[in-house]
């Protein structure tokens, strides 16, 4: 059930209200912008692998069906599908590059 549109106001207000001290803060304290850096860079890069890995395995999963379903195009799918799985994990490359570039 859907929550009243007063009860998500509320809600909102609160969070804001709350919120507005973590802005008030003196320059240098707390977590720095460095800090952030590393940890969004790893958390990226973990999202980028995951997605890959899932991608992979969806590939090959069809690649398998394909093959026992038509086991005489079975070298064609293996062809097609390692083709496929060189540009998900280049995909990978390209995010490991991005990241090494932005961080470093």
């Amino acid at each position: 059930m859907k929550a009243p549109l007063s009860t998500r106001m509320i809600g909102l207000a609160s969070l804001l209200f709350f919120a507005a001290p973590a802005w008030a803060q003196q320059a240098g304290a707390g977590i720095t912008d460095t800090t952030f850096k590393y940890v969004s860079a790893a958390f990226g890069m973990a999202i980028a692998a995951a997605a890959a890995a899932y991608a992979d395995s969806r590939a090959i999963a069809a690649a398998c069906e394909g093959a026992a379903r038509n086991p005489g195009a079975g070298g064609r799918l293996q062809t097609l599908m390692l083709i496929g799985v060189v540009f998900i994990e280049t995909l990978v490359l390209f995010t490991l590059a991005v990241i090494f570039l932005k961080v470093v």
